[in-house]
């Protein structure tokens, strides 16, 4: 039985891939480095700034030092911001789906972008006070496919929520766009919603339902396809 919702932002909720690859590339530009389009939807989509930034440098032969990181993420983050600032960036259909999920369970965020892109594209839809919290990038060691972020989350929901019956894992539904985010979400134990607005059905197939938006996605009947799945144990 689903007890909680855990959201992904870029991809899911907000359309910021697009956004994240021109900043990136942006950065990347006087390092000598352009991502193309194809590849970074391909195999960066998913991953958080740091993780992408050393894959960009290392497949282009340059020392990926975390000092270099920390710098291009700091840049990275500036351009970002400035194109954000003003844009209504959430996909058709999402608020309201959101709002469905909150009208019925407690909702965290468990996203690979940092806390202030976050709470600023939230904020800007009216929608971060439908979420108990946000767990980001700079709250977890490793972005997804690792557990880390989804892990974090459920945690803040039990000390969140301070139930006598705690929520457990196989209780959260996950709503992710990524490879990377099912796996993770998987890894956690959690059960996933996956939505095919940056990747293809074939990328997502591992999630337990796979819908094409969340413009399309019903909740009632997305919870009826989940009782009926065998419980994990």
């Amino acid at each position: 039985m689903i007890r909680a919702v855990i959201f992904d932002l870029d991809g899911t909720i907000a359309d910021t891939e697009t956004l994240h690859l021109a900043a990136f590339n942006e950065v990347l530009g006087a390092e000598g480095i352009e991502i193309a389009s194809a590849d970074y939807f391909a195999r960066f989509v998913g991953f958080n700034d740091h993780d992408c930034f050393v894959a960009a440098l290392e497949e282009h032969g340059h020392d990926a030092n975390e000092e270099l990181i920390a710098a291009l993420m700091v840049r990275k983050a500036r351009v970002y911001q400035e194109m954000i600032a003003d844009r209504d960036v959430l996909y058709p259909g999402a608020a309201n789906f959101v709002r469905a999920c909150a009208a019925r369970f407690p909702l965290l965020l468990a996203t690979g972008t940092l806390r202030a892109e976050a709470e600023a594209i939230l904020r800007r839809a009216q929608l971060r006070d439908l979420f108990l919290d946000i767990v980001a990038a700079e709250d977890v060691a490793h972005g997804k496919p690792e557990p880390d972020g989804f892990i974090a989350a459920l945690g803040r929901l039990g000390f969140l929520l301070r139930q006598r019956n705690a929520v457990e894992a196989r209780d959260c539904l996950a709503v992710e766009d990524t490879a990377a985010g099912v796996e993770a979400a998987h890894r956690a134990g959690m059960r996933v919603l996956a939505v095919c607005q940056t990747c293809s059905r074939e990328a997502l197939a591992a999630a337990e339902v796979v819908r094409a938006s969340l413009a399309e996605t019903d909740l009632d009947e997305v919870l009826r396809s989940l009782s009926s799945m065998p419980s994990q144990p």
